[in-house]
């Protein structure tokens, strides 16, 4: 199963990556970590996220770990996967710990250090179970988050002119007039939509 590429709502591999896997891999966990760092901006915002994704992805590993459960739901089986349903189980744990001390006003912050982290864990069960592009839409508060910053960069670059009043995305949001905690539990809601709509492209194929 190594260097196979799984794209949601499809039953099969649509390639095999080769040598290429490398690559893929260190951009699948180095986006992943990155992601999750910028949207590290506002208190308790990443790390609610965080927990969705994690949340989701023990469900996935446990499937991907369970033969009858992935036979029957065309994902790809893992020996072992379970394993890694006890490390999202951990992450789960830790989020929600923190989140108790991280929500406004914040007394403790994760920084680069804890968001590098997080966001580089998550990249590295997504590719343990073959399921690195449902990350995109598991973690889709996350992506909007990096490609606010890529095309504010890339428009300015380009053009001289913003797109967002500030990047990341939730910045953008403050200088609107949104309050913080607005900002953070909207985007949490949208954490959970996303969240769902990956589990179910494990179904819907």
């Amino acid at each position: 199963q190594a260097g196979q590429l799984m794209v949601p709502f499809v039953k099969t591999p649509v390639a095999h990556l080769g040598w290429f896997t490398l690559l893929w891999v260190a951009l699948v966990i180095v986006g992943a970590s990155n992601a999750a760092n910028l949207t590290d901006g506002l208190d308790g915002l990443a790390i609610g996220c965080s927990l969705t994704v994690a949340l989701t992805y023990a469900v996935m590993t446990f499937i991907a770990g369970n033969a009858r459960l992935a036979g029957y739901l065309a994902v790809p089986f893992v020996p072992g996967a379970s394993e890694l349903t006890v490390v999202c189980a951990a992450l789960i744990g830790a989020c929600l710990g923190f989140l108790w001390f991280n929500c406004h006003p914040a007394q403790v912050f994760m920084g680069d250090t804890g968001a590098l982290a997080i966001g580089g864990l998550i990249g590295a069960v997504a590719v343990m179970i073959k399921q690195e592009l449902a990350l995109i839409i598991v973690g889709g508060v996350f992506v909007m988050e990096a490609l606010s910053v890529i095309l504010q960069v890339a428009s300015f670059k380009l053009t001289g002119q913003r797109i967002f009043r500030m990047s990341p995305l939730h910045h953008h949001f403050e200088l609107g007039g949104w309050a913080e905690t607005k900002v953070t539990v909207r985007f949490w809601v949208l954490s959970v939509i996303f969240a769902l709509a990956g589990l179910a492209t494990l179904k819907l194929r």
